[in-house]
């Protein structure tokens, strides 16, 4: 049987963007044939009776008959080195299961510290966050994403980010990048410049797995 996670942020004892999380669960269990079977995460949440302040990561594994575990992880936001261009036209994340094994055989295979997943040329995500362009003053999420994380839909609810197509050739028009997730905000002051991507296309140095 499938498991899934969801990786929640908590601050100060207080949790964030939750009604999304809630939605992602409950249309996992939809598309599994369990509508209206979900697991209550405001409830999961509550049960902890979480009295620390600080940052953590709410970490909820579960499957289709509603069993759960959960960890509350210390979270400190990394900066990280590089990254590689990874072609996989086949890779598929629709669903935030468990089995990372995919990502991390990608991850094995390339030189830098992070990939960013293209698929058909067209930039997706990297192995645990969407992505965020910077052209000029504004910046864009790829339209292709893998996982539309709840990060990314928040951002684009309340207009901050665009959505764009990005390929890799456009993605030279982009000065800068940044990543996101449910822990990794939008923060235009951390940034990496788009030299940090160690193959950018006119290297022809990419990674392709079948």
């Amino acid at each position: 049987m499938h498991r899934f996670i969801e990786s929640i942020k908590v601050e100060d004892q207080k949790v964030f963007l939750l009604e999304l999380h809630q939605k992602r669960v409950n249309e996992t269990f939809a598309s599994f044939g369990k509508e209206g079977a979900s697991i209550d995460l405001k409830k999961i949440f509550n049960d902890l009776h979480v009295d620390e302040d600080g940052l953590f990561k709410l970490r909820i594994v579960y499957d289709m008959s509603r069993q759960f575990r959960t960890q509350m992880i210390p979270y400190a936001i990394s900066e990280l080195d590089d990254f590689q261009l990874v072609e996989n036209n086949n890779f598929d994340y629709s669903f935030k299961f468990e089995d990372r094994s995919g990502f991390e055989r990608m991850k094995t295979r390339s030189r830098a510290e992070e990939i960013i997943i293209v698929k058909n040329n067209h930039i997706t995500d990297t192995s645990f966050t969407n992505l965020l362009f910077r052209k000029g003053k504004e910046w864009y999420t790829p339209s292709t994403y893998l996982l539309n994380g709840v990060q990314r839909q928040n951002l684009l609810k309340t207009k901050q980010i665009k959505e764009a197509e990005i390929t890799l050739n456009n993605i030279k028009e982009y000065s800068h990048f940044q990543l996101i997730n449910s822990m990794n905000e939008f923060d235009d002051n951390f940034v990496y410049p788009l030299s940090a991507i160690i193959n950018l296309p006119e290297d022809r140095d990419y990674l392709e797995i079948e």
